[in-house]
């Protein structure tokens, strides 16, 4: 694995210039392949060791470069040492890289590939809590409410891959004054039948009604608010009708998660927090941190020099508390119940100044660890549309990804007979979701589309689930022709060894997501794979080759597969085995 390799030019390096080796480590990456062309397998950065004391910050930087170059010798690891501009490049030996990046796949850890990498040891482990998707309940599943989902699914994921303990938590909007309305309009406008037979389209019916009737009817606001007040002390029947609706949602919602593969450990919300919000309100008030504005509201002032948008009201005149008021205690909660190392918000990123706001707040607060507090913002999705007009239900949109798939599979030459259709057509249309979604930086809004995003030669999901079901058709064909052991001199074509040089990235795309909570370097990566498993199929036929060539070049695809469905995995994607 890169690991090794890494490990041994560390330690030339730390010879020759008496440092430890792992000063070296950060400063040395592998190359990026281009196809076709041969070249270097990891570079080290003449700069990053100027950066770090290592070599002298001053000085011509090409002669440091081509002086350090001349003092490294050639070994039975290091073929070829050659200087670069501003960088030393290190050829391996072609048959232990053969060996060393084949051979986990022969010992059952092909799903520990690339993660017990020394990159990670700077990493902190611990508990991360990440909190996404929260949508309001007692309305259906918002089309809007994908990217949180998809995007804290896949940061969990990769939390959780490189070995630290996650919370998984839903932060339901279940308390507000719309559940005045909700209540107050179900007793005009609903019907228990309906309620039963299709419950959010029936909830989400009286919903409409009722506000259009409060825009001109007093007394039908006067019934929302008092309705939000039985709540807010606990009156019987109407916490009864709000537990209702939120437990008819929570059900509900599980089946699009499970469409999704999403699952959470913890289903909270606001209304988890109204008590804690006002114990908040105290500790701000004993600190001299609330302050009454002319409006007779509770604010924080945030400000070091008067500015007036650093202020945040967290109480209404009337004493209520606010959403950032149920934040700041909800966040004081899970510190006390499950005592994380890091807490990760997942929301657009209109949201950005509310998340500053809570952060500052709580730090004020003297809450040090809001320090290891983090939103991840992300952009708009614009033109999201089925053929029966504008997205307002995320059920629409993957029963539109399922039905789109259905027809491409069922005309395309290459799709196999297949157990359910439906069900690969279900997973196919997800991933082509997921990686429109996630192909750019997160903050970027972007543009839906369709057509781009079903293709299955464009760089899509479909083209990565398509790469792995015939990869996996490849390994179920051949299953007799598998052996533990293998020849490395038997995949020395330049075709296997671009491969090899791209897989010996995986750990350092992995440690980069890690670092910016980006998926984009991932399925860059996978996609890239892709392409080059295409060429591979081609020029490295399994069919009518000898055994022991046929053995080592289903070693190499075997490995490509394990890494492309470990990865599709992190990103949330469930691989499929035939198309």
């Amino acid at each position: 694995m890169a690991c090794f390799f890494r490990r041994r030019i560390a330690a030339k390096l730390g010879r020759t210039l008496q440092q430890s080796e792992d000063a070296f480590i950060p400063a040395l990456s592998a190359v990026p392949v281009f196809k076709k062309q041969q070249g270097a397998d990891f570079k080290l950065s003449i700069s990053t060791l100027r950066i770090s004391g290592i070599l002298p910050s001053t000085g011509d930087i090409q002669l440091q470069t081509e002086h350090l170059a001349t003092r490294l010798k050639q070994d039975s690891v290091v073929e070829d040492i050659s200087a670069g501009c501003g960088i030393i490049n290190f050829k391996v030996n072609r048959k232990l890289l053969v060996q060393k990046m084949l051979e986990p796949f022969g010992k059952e850890e092909d799903d520990k590939f690339g993660l017990n990498s020394e990159l990670f040891n700077t990493l902190k482990k611990g508990t991360t809590l990440v909190e996404y998707s929260s949508p309001n309940i007692a309305k259906k599943f918002h089309a809007g409410h994908l990217r949180s989902t998809i995007i804290g699914n896949f940061i969990a994921n990769l939390k959780q891959c490189l070995g630290n303990n996650v919370i998984r938590m839903n932060y339901l909007g279940d308390w507000g004054m719309q559940f005045g309305l909700l209540g107050a309009g179900f007793a005009q406008f609903g019907c228990q039948e309906k309620l039963k037979e299709n419950p959010l389209q029936h909830l989400f019916e009286v919903y409409v009604q009722v506000n259009k009737e409060a825009e001109h009817n007093e007394d039908m606001k006067q019934a929302a608010r008092d309705f939000f007040r039985q709540l807010e002390q606990h009156d019987n029947e109407a916490v009864s009708l709000w537990q209702q609706f939120r437990e008819i949602t929570v059900d509900e919602y599980q089946q699009v998660y499970k469409r999704l593969g999403v699952h959470f450990d913890v289903y909270s919300g606001e209304s988890f927090h109204q008590h804690q919000a006002q114990e908040v309100v105290q500790q701000l008030q004993s600190r001299d941190l609330l302050k009454t504005s002319e409006k007779g509201t509770g604010v924080v002032d945030l400000s070091t020099s008067g500015d007036t948008s650093s202020v945040c009201t967290v109480l209404r005149s009337d004493g209520t508390t606010l959403y950032i008021t149920r934040d700041l205690a909800a966040a004081i909660d899970r510190k006390e119940k499950y005592n994380f190392n890091e807490m990760i918000y997942v929301t657009d990123k209109s949201q950005a100044n509310h998340f500053r706001q809570l952060f500052h707040i709580l730090l004020a607060m003297g809450h040090s660890w809001a320090d290891r507090c983090k939103h991840v913002p992300f952009g708009l999705v614009r033109g999201m549309k089925t053929r029966k007009g504008e997205v307002v239900f995320l059920e629409d949109v993957l029963d539109e990804a399922r039905a789109r798939m259905l027809h491409n599979m069922s005309q395309s030459k290459t799709t196999k007979e297949m157990d359910n259709p439906e069900d690969t057509a279900e997973k196919v249309g997800i991933s082509a979701l997921i990686v429109q979604d996630f192909r750019g930086p997160l903050q970027s809004d972007y543009k839906f589309d369709w057509d781009r995003m079903l293709q299955a030669q464009g760089d899509t999901g479909v083209f990565l689930q398509y790469t792995h079901a015939r990869l996996s058709s490849l390994m179920r064909r051949n299953d007799g022709v598998k052996a533990v052991a293998f020849d490395p001199s038997l995949l020395l074509e330049q075709t296997s060894i671009t491969i090899l040089q791209h897989l010996l990235r995986y750990d350092e795309v992995l440690y980069q997501s890690a670092q910016d909570l980006q998926p984009k370097h991932l399925v860059n990566f996978l996609l890239k794979l892709c392409h080059l498993i295409a060429s591979a199929h081609r020029e490295l036929p399994v069919k009518g080759s000898a055994q022991d060539v046929a053995q080592a070049r289903l070693r190499l695809f075997s490995g490509a597969c394990s890494v492309l469905a470990n990865g599709m995995r992190i990103l949330g994607i469930t691989p499929v085995d035939q198309m």
